[in-house]
């Protein structure tokens, strides 16, 4: 991190229209100093007209499909919930467009208290259901705690393949073909891989070599699993916050003031492990603080200026009283382990066997899935091509 707060003597290259820097990775710039992921996110709201009459046009088509789809079933989408704003959200407009949703929650068994009263305040103002998938709390610290010894930065990652795994079997069990993500490229840009790749055969090899239990409560989502997903059940992923004028901030007004929702203090933070990962794990192990990914989103979009968010990313993060030593217990690290691991040369992802190649080879195929909304347009853009590392 850098702890000069004036933009303007930084000491890197800092793109001329958000705060992404030299050292993120991939970033290159054009001759006004715009970085390409900023040129990404113009390029993705020219293809789905996002807040504009093609972009509304283009999803009121898709919840017609929906509807149609589900007609007779109890069901007609997914939506995966976390407790934060934009799932929360998404489950309200999804009611709002006279859609059947049955809400879906990974328990990775480290939610915060207000994540749980924030589900269960909107689900039940709402009428909708809830389908949960518990993993057992010992399994999930066991992969967690493999993930943090071998010294890379997605400690994080299996919770984010599980959702989507828990989501795609929900889906199946009740005939659902359509899954509603509660994602925005302009309110949080598409993350560069860089420290930020996942997958099952990353997650498995991990775990294989420096876990302990066998996995058996955990939903893997292998190759195999992700392809029969996507090309047989042919269950589609829809995000709707691409095609409309979403705002994340009028967004969590509207839920405090309608649900009684609270806020959890900060991006990612409704989670303890994803709160570890974000405020203290990063930081202090890798030298990145992801909130230039949101900072940068509202600099970009105007809603703050390139200094203010600037000087935000400069401050020391947001870390929740005790939240250190409850991670430390929870996953066995005396404090000469945890020192030990936090102080060793981190290891990067391309360093452990994962799916990436095959994805990169499989290209063609995934351009061809994420035009139809059978896989994400961010998990083709992020991970079906070449890795700058």
């Amino acid at each position: 991190m850098i702890l000069n707060q004036d933009i303007t003597s930084a000491g890197v290259k800092v793109c001329s229209r958000c705060i992404y820097d030299e050292r993120v990775n991939g970033i290159s710039f054009d001759a006004n100093g715009v970085c390409n992921y900023c040129h990404q996110v113009d390029e993705l709201k020219d293809e789905y007209g996002t807040g504009l009459d093609k972009g509304n046009k283009e999803i009121q088509s898709i919840v017609r499909e929906i509807k149609a789809a589900g007609k007779g079933k109890k069901y007609d989408c997914i939506i995966g919930v976390s407790g934060g704003t934009d799932s929360s959200y998404m489950v309200y407009l999804a009611k709002e467009w006279g859609l059947r949703p049955l809400a879906v929650h990974y328990d990775n068994t480290w939610n915060s208290a207000i994540a749980t009263q924030n589900i269960r305040k909107v689900l039940s103002a709402l009428d909708v259901d809830l389908y949960t998938h518990v993993v057992d709390n010992k399994e999930v610290d066991d992969i967690f705690r493999s993930f943090f010894l071998a010294g890379v930065a997605e400690i994080e990652a299996s919770t984010d393949l599980a959702l989507a795994e828990t989501m795609y079997r929900a889906a199946s069990k009740y005939g659902v073909k359509y899954v509603l993500e509660g994602h925005s490229f302009i309110t949080e840009g598409i993350t560069p891989v860089g420290r930020n790749y996942f997958d099952g055969k990353y997650i498995k090899e991990i775990h294989k070599r420096f876990g302990k239990r066998k996995m058996i409560t955990y939903p893997l989502m292998t190759f195999s699993r992700f392809i029969w997903w996507s090309t047989v059940a042919r269950i589609r992923k829809i995000r709707p916050f691409w095609y409309i004028n979403y705002n994340k901030e009028d967004a969590r007004s509207f839920l405090e003031q309608q649900f009684g929702w609270q806020y959890y203090g900060g991006h990612h933070l409704e989670n303890r492990m994803t709160a570890y990962y974000h405020s203290v794990y990063m930081p202090q192990k890798f030298g990145a603080d992801l909130r230039n990914n949101t900072l940068s989103a509202l600099a970009r979009n105007g809603r703050l200026s390139r200094e203010d968010a600037w000087k935000t990313y400069n401050t020391e993060p947001l870390i929740e009283e005790e939240l250190v030593s409850y991670f430390q217990k929870r996953l066995g690290l005396n404090d000469e382990l945890y020192e030990q691991m936090m102080k060793a040369p981190p290891k990067s992802w391309y360093e452990f066997p994962t799916y990436k190649k095959r994805f990169e080879r499989l290209r063609p195929l995934f351009a061809v899935l994420a035009k139809a909304n059978l896989v994400p347009m961010s998990f083709y853009l992020k991970y079906c091509f070449p890795s700058k590392v």
